[in-house]
């Protein structure tokens, strides 16, 4: 407000002579953007155009919308409005219009050109000449103006549409015929899609959680089954003393110790218990040499190691049990009853032959077992023959064909070449099996001292038998294919050959075991 003063030089006064201008509210800048000017209680007071808010508590600081303009979306948006024109009286001073439209016909013209204008925000009818002047944010110098008779009409574009009185003003919505949008539907349908989603993924997560657990564990399992079956275990000495109740079942006993029945508490499964009994260097070698030897191979004739337990002093040797006691059960009893039948017999030497192949051949480390007799050939539960005990066995390394040693073994079954101190091979074990194969045709021992004289030493007996068209003589009282126990014989008569260069190898006494090749007649061994 400007108040004009004189001055009276002579008297030496001054006193006011008038105001600019009369309405203290027609001076701009007195309030914010987007607000009006009125009289309240005798003062200024400013207040929000309709659907406005204070910016701050500051009333002179200007309003803002409180909604989004949409009136300028394209035609591709998805949604659709209702946009409407607040009718406002008696405010004025609007400013910085943009190019005023005369020859409106009516003020619903002037409030629909606003409408289709995306840049318009307010429209202003004046009723005295028919004319309409548009206006975009920020709106400024607006002030309400107490002169009702011929009032301007002011229309104020906003999105939705109620019925509002603001701040004193009468605001009269007027609708545009439009398709009406609300968007709390479309925020429950998000939140709803986004929860089904949400929870969704949690389940999936949490069933794939569990699927790797379940696996995990299946894999867990099947790794230590698979170990138990094909890599020997660690045991302690109080495992096997239990699983063995203090050791008291003996069921066979061997040059460097003494064997015991068990069963495993873990998973109820028989065992024989091999408890080394020898000084501790001797022991100690042989139980490095058996765990080296049987602990890398898996063969179906030969008994498999489940373990061991190198626990202070203690060395001790787990194998899987064999129930049919060993060859040498079955073939010397002096009863000669429930003998295996001569079929089964020869079956016995083929899962023999193929056990001693897969040590000289097979297996990682070639092997020389070096003690190959009836005593330990076991026969398990499907009388199945497999090869034990390799506390004797010699280790040939991949370019080793021969190795030099003392003598090992059972005397009867020891090779020739063991006493002339020449290089050892895989030869003194086939004069070993060449020995048991004699021993299983005719269910005794190699040697013999209660008998005839000429019959003390099977091998010597069966020769002369052999070359005397004679071996009747040595066979069974039983039903004898007499061609396949010739050809069975002949094969035996190799194997015990005094010149280990004579002997045949394991994989040719397989293949004429089983009547695969032509076996010429074999010289005196």
């Amino acid at each position: 407000m400007l108040h004009v003063y004189a001055y009276d030089s002579l008297e030496n006064t001054s006193k006011a002579v008038g105001k600019f201008p009369d309405d203290e509210c027609a001076v701009k800048g007195v309030c914010g953007l987007n607000s009006y000017c009125t009289f309240s209680g005798g003062k200024q007071v400013c207040l929000c155009l309709p659907h406005f808010d204070k910016i701050s508590e500051d009333t002179q600081a200007g309003c803002h919308r409180n909604f989004i303009s949409t009136a300028c979306l394209g035609v591709g948006d998805n949604h659709t409005y209702y946009n409407t024109m607040d009718e406002v009286k008696n405010v004025q001073g609007f400013t910085e219009l943009l190019p005023t439209m005369t020859k409106l016909t009516s003020k619903d013209d002037c409030r629909q050109t606003c409408l289709d204008d995306c840049n318009c925000d307010i429209a202003i009818y004046y009723e005295n000449n028919g004319s309409c002047s548009k206006k975009s944010l920020p709106l400024k110098y607006a002030w309400k103006t107490t002169d009702t008779t011929d009032p301007d009409i002011v229309f104020i574009k906003r999105t939705a549409h109620r019925n509002t009185t603001v701040q004193g003003l009468d605001v009269v919505p007027r609708t545009v015929i439009k398709k009406e949008f609300s968007g709390a539907p479309l925020i429950v349908f998000v939140a709803i899609v986004s929860g089904l989603i949400i929870s969704n993924l949690v389940f999936i997560f949490i069933v794939f959680k569990c699927q790797v657990g379940m696996c995990r564990m299946i894999w867990r399992s099947k790794q230590l089954a698979l170990t138990d079956e094909i890599a020997p275990r660690s045991f302690s000495y109080y495992e096997l003393y239990e699983a063995t109740e203090g050791y008291k079942e003996e069921v066979g006993k061997g040059a460097f110790g003494t064997v015991f029945k068990g069963t495993l508490t873990s998973t109820r499964k028989l065992v024989a218990v091999k408890k080394l009994e020898k000084v501790v260097e001797e022991g100690e070698r042989e139980f490095q040499t058996e765990m080296k030897a049987i602990g890398r191979t898996h063969h179906r004739n030969l008994v498999r190691l489940h373990g061991y337990c190198n626990e202070g002093s203690n060395r001790l040797l787990v194998y899987e049990f064999m129930s049919n006691g060993s060859l040498a059960d079955i073939i010397f009893k002096p009863d000669h009853q429930n003998r295996p039948s001569w079929k089964e017999r020869l079956r016995i030497a083929l899962d023999v032959a193929r056990g001693i192949h897969y040590l000289h051949e097979d297996c990682e480390t070639h092997i020389i077992h070096c003690d190959i007799k009836p005593q330990n050939i076991l026969m398990d539960e499907n009388w199945t023959a497999k090869i034990s005990d390799f506390g004797l066995a010699k280790l040939l390394m991949p370019t080793q064909s021969r190795t030099f040693t003392g003598i090992r073994g059972t005397r009867g079954y020891l090779a020739p070449e063991w006493h002339k101190n020449i290089p050892i091979t895989v030869k003194t074990d086939v004069y070993s099996f060449g020995i048991v194969l004699l021993e299983i045709l005719c269910c005794r021992k190699n040697m013999e001292l209660e008998t005839e004289a000429d019959q003390i030493i099977l091998s010597e007996w069966i020769y002369s038998c052999y070359l005397a068209g004679e071996l009747e003589k040595v066979m069974l009282d039983e039903e004898v294919d007499m061609v396949e126990f010739q050809r069975v014989v002949k094969v035996a008569l190799w194997c015990i050959q005094t010149d280990p260069t004579q002997c045949p190898t394991m994989k040719n006494v397989i293949i004429m075991l089983e009547g695969c090749a032509e076996i010429s007649s074999p010289p005196h061994p």
